[in-house]
């Protein structure tokens, strides 16, 4: 096995046969949407369609089809009590094997995916950043490690990508709009630097610094003597402040992703188009109009 392939890549390397499983079709409740997919071989299985007895169906049902060679299959799931799931709604399944064309455009189209991921750069590979970076890996956003120390960036071992970077500020201006940025550098001057030139984009969904409100305090009167008329109102200074006081680098990493995940969602709900409101159809009484006074 290739050490360097990750994810969906490194699932289809140690698989020669998969199934692919598609959520097709959704009516009522279901814990996720239409268009969920994931991947299932004989021992391995890679993405979800929410878990629970469905899963557990959809991947038995997709190892019957890799034993006994079958192409294609449909599944009509309704969700409730009589298979032990109490979503109450119903849902369409597609199976299908995996050919090697269809292998390469699933990988395409995760790429595809991740770049259209929000990107979080966690500017600093110390004891958090790399915390940080083992949390990230397992979320639906684009981690991006940036440390000028080569050492540092060695020591980390999740799969997130990572940055040698002799000027890291290029990191920060270069970055997609909307991108999050956790600074945590090993040096309060270089944290500084950081930190203001993230602020300065405007377009950042988060900007978090390391520190304490006396840290905040210190870079905003650095800020007033060195950026003229940046503002800090955006700045997350101390960062995971809604968590504990443990010290811990996992704990602190576990509160930090809470918060930066919580604003990107948060983002990511304010610019989405809001869906039209339909009048009932002609002819079709509301709820209202059906209940007799």
């Amino acid at each position: 096995m290739n050490p360097s392939l990750t994810g969906l890549a490194r699932f289809f390397e140690t698989s020669d046969a998969a199934i692919h499983v598609t959520l097709t079709r959704v009516r009522g409740s279901s814990p996720r949407d239409a268009g969920a997919e994931m991947y299932v071989s004989a021992t391995g299985l890679f993405g979800t369609i929410g878990g629970g007895q469905l899963e557990h169906m959809a991947v038995q049902a997709a190892r019957d089809m890799l034993r006994d060679g079958a192409l294609y299959r449909d599944m009509d799931v309704p969700l409730g009590p009589e298979i032990g799931q109490c979503c109450g709604g119903r849902v369409e399944l597609s199976l299908s094997r995996m050919r090697g064309s269809d292998k390469a455009a699933a990988r395409q189209r995760m790429d595809a995916q991740d770049n259209d991921r929000p990107h979080v750069y966690v500017m600093g590979a110390g004891h958090v950043g790399r915390a940080l970076a083992r949390l990230l890996q397992h979320l639906p956003v684009r981690c991006i490690l940036v440390d000028t120390r080569a050492a540092e960036i060695a020591l980390c071992d999740a799969a997130v990508e990572t940055r040698l970077s002799a000027i890291p500020e290029i990191d920060i201006w270069s970055a997609p709009a909307g991108s999050a940025f956790v600074v945590l550098t090993y040096d309060h001057a270089l944290d500084f630097l950081l930190t203001s030139a993230a602020l300065e984009r405007g377009d950042a969904a988060y900007v978090g610094m390391i520190g304490s409100a006396t840290k905040r305090a210190k870079f905003r009167n650095w800020v007033n003597t060195q950026c003229d008329g940046l503002g800090i109102d955006d700045l997350t200074c101390p960062i995971g402040a809604g968590g504990s006081d443990d010290k811990r680098p996992d704990v602190i990493a576990a509160f930090v992703v809470a918060e930066v995940v919580a604003t990107l969602t948060a983002t990511a709900a304010a610019s989405a188009p809001r869906k039209a409101h339909r009048p009932p159809a002609r002819g079709k009484p509301t709820d209202r109009e059906g209940l007799s006074a």
